[in-house]
Order: structure tokens, then C-alpha cells, then sequence
């Protein structure tokens, strides 16, 4: 189990990668890159790619596929050819997991209670969702690839609020899993879209274990005392945070991951931290006039991420 970070396909991240011993990526932005439809010639530049990590001695855990939304019908034929390209990369690079969302049908339908509109469940759209994903994980199933989805919530202040993503609920990953007969179908894990939901990560693992193909490191933070006075869903009750500095217990995750057999690698999801992120020079207005972002012009996403490498790797030594 080696800690790495979330990466696009250039060579100099690799290089600051091993300059600051991380041993892994997810390759991430493959449907823009230029291994993704409609480059014909793609196997040459992902090969070069995968040669320079070699060089360095970082693994390519995942290749993230599209992090968009594959059951939207506009963009629908767009996601399947990436994801089908990325599965075919993956399996000629030998790399074990294809990662990304899973997409949700958006339809709106008058309530029973005063006619307003609101949106229909997800649960009512479980036969579109099998009939785009079956045909993708078996295609991936033939060439040794497993499939792994992000669960993100997708919505406001990172709340599963109807937004883009069937799996954002693990009560759909039973479903899902019950539903699709495909073993290379599974998850792409968050322990901060768990602890959004007040859902304990460990218990989470306990139970899906088996089915967690890949890890997103990244950690959240509850503000009881904003919770308490406003509720879940005002800004700034939950934040998203780098590793170790959030309410999760990444020992108990890391133990409890080995024990379910996970064998794969944990990557740090960066960009989220409020603190540990490279700001903009001036701060937006909102905050600004609070007077509250002291590192306006600050660049510290570097220094976050060696920072939960540090919290990380210490659990993981000895776990190649």
C-alpha cells in the first residue's frame, strides 16, 4: 500500500512525485488527455507515460476515466467511449482499476403534496443504470479490469442532495452490487464523503470491504458548533480536509482496509483543504469582507499534500 496523490499525465508532477517520495498516482483527466477518444494512436503516449512513473518508481494505481455524469444522454456516448478506452490503457498498462462516477438520471416529476416539482429518486432509475454499466464492466471483466466509482455526494456543501450521482449512498451500492452480476464492479473510497454523511468509515469498510477497489485519501471536518446552530446544510458545517487533519482515524481505516484485503493504494485528493490549497491572490468578496482568509496569495497545496504523506505512509510501511 503505497500513499500517492491524484495526477494528469505530465511528466513533471511525477518528477516532483519522486523528488518528495510518494510512491503512487491515480492518472487522472484521461478522457482529455491524449490517450482518450478520438486519438487513434493513443498506446504510444500511454506506454511513454507509464515508462517515465516506471523510471521513477511510481506505480500507477487507477486511471481516473471521466469524472463527469455517463447517464446524462448528451454526453452519454462521450463517457462510454472513455471509459472504454481507459479500460483497454488500463489493461495494456497493466493497471488494475478503472475509476470515476457513475453518473444518475436527472428527471423531474410533480409531488404529491401541492403539485411542486421536485426530482424522481434515483432508485426509480436502477434499469437505465444497469443497461449502460453491465455491458462496460463486462467488457472490462474480459481484459482483467475492475471498475471502481467515486461515491461523492456531488451536491451543496457536499451533501447527498440529488445532484449527478447514483452511488453518492451506500444504500445503492448494496443495490448495485445485489443487482449487477459483475464481481469487478465496486468502489472508488472517501472517508470524507462518509463522514459528510455521518456515516462511520470503518464500519463502512466492515462492511464493503471487499468491494473498495480504490482510495481517494481525504479527510472532513464537522463544525459542531456551526451544526448546532444552523444545521447540515449551511456552508461551512462540513469541511473537506487533507489527511490528519480531519475527524477520521486514518490507523483504524488503514487496519481496517488490510484486514478486508484491499490491494491497492491510497491517494491523496487534494484541492479541497481550505487551508492546505493554493489560493488566489485576492479572496473572494463574501470573505473578504469577514476579513477571514489570512493566506490570500498563499501556495500550500505542495505542502499539504507532503503533509499527509507523512500522516499516511508511517501506517502503511511494510504493506508494498
Amino acid at each position: 500500500m503505497r500513499v500517492g496523490f491524484l495526477a494528469r499525465k505530465d511528466v513533471e508532477r511525477l518528477e516532483w512525485a519522486a523528488k518528495n517520495h510518494f510512491g503512487s498516482i491515480e492518472w487522472i483527466g484521461f478522457d482529455t488527455s491524449d490517450c482518450a477518444p478520438p486519438h487513434r494512436e493513443w498506446k504510444r503516449p500511454a506506454e511513454a507515460f507509464a515508462a517515465e512513473a516506471a523510471q521513477r518508481d511510481i506505480r500507477i494505481s487507477a486511471i481516473g476515466a471521466s469524472y463527469g455524469n455517463p447517464l446524462d444522454p448528451s454526453v452519454t456516448e462521450y463517457h462510454r467511449a472513455a471509459w472504454l478506452r481507459a479500460i483497454e490503457a488500463a489493461a495494456h498498462l497493466k493497471v488494475k482499476t478503472v475509476c470515476g462516477f457513475s453518473g444518475a438520471v436527472i428527471e423531474l416529476e410533480k409531488a404529491r403534496w401541492g403539485g411542486h416539482t421536485i426530482y424522481k429518486p434515483f432508485e426509480d432509475f436502477m434499469p437505465q443504470f444497469r443497461a449502460f454499466w453491465e455491458p462496460i464492466a463486462k467488457y472490462a471483466a474480459d481484459r482483467g479490469v475492475r471498475l471502481a466509482f467515486e461515491h461523492c455526494a456531488t451536491g451543496p456543501f457536499h451533501l447527498p442532495v440529488m445532484n449527478f450521482n447514483f452511488m453518492g449512498k451506500p444504500a445503492l451500492w448494496e443495490r448495485v452490487f445485489n443487482e449487477i452480476p459483475c464481481d469487478n464492479l465496486g468502489i472508488e473510497w472517501d472517508a470524507s464523503h462518509l463522514i459528510c454523511q455521518f456515516i462511520d468509515p470503518v464500519t463502512n469498510i466492515h462492511k464493503f470491504g471487499a468491494r473498495i477497489f480504490h482510495v481517494h485519501a481525504k479527510g472532513a471536518y464537522v463544525n459542531r458548533h456551526l451544526l448546532a446552530e444552523y444545521g447540515v446544510c449551511h456552508p461551512g458545517v462540513i469541511e473537506h480536509r487533507m489527511p490528519g487533519l480531519g475527524e477520521e482515524n486514518w490507523a483504524e481505516i488503514v487496519h481496517a482496509l488490510l484486514r478486508a484485503g484491499y490491494d491497492s493504494d491510497l491517494n491523496i485528493e487534494g484541492w479541497h483543504d481550505p487551508v492546505y490549497r493554493d489560493h488566489a491572490e485576492e479572496a473572494p468578496a463574501d470573505v473578504k469582507a469577514e476579513g477571514a482568509n489570512r493566506q490570500a496569495g498563499q501556495k500550500l497545496e505542495e505542502a499539504g499534500l507532503i503533509l499527509a504523506r507523512k500522516c499516511l505512509e508511517r501506517l502503511t510501511e511494510g504493506t508494498e
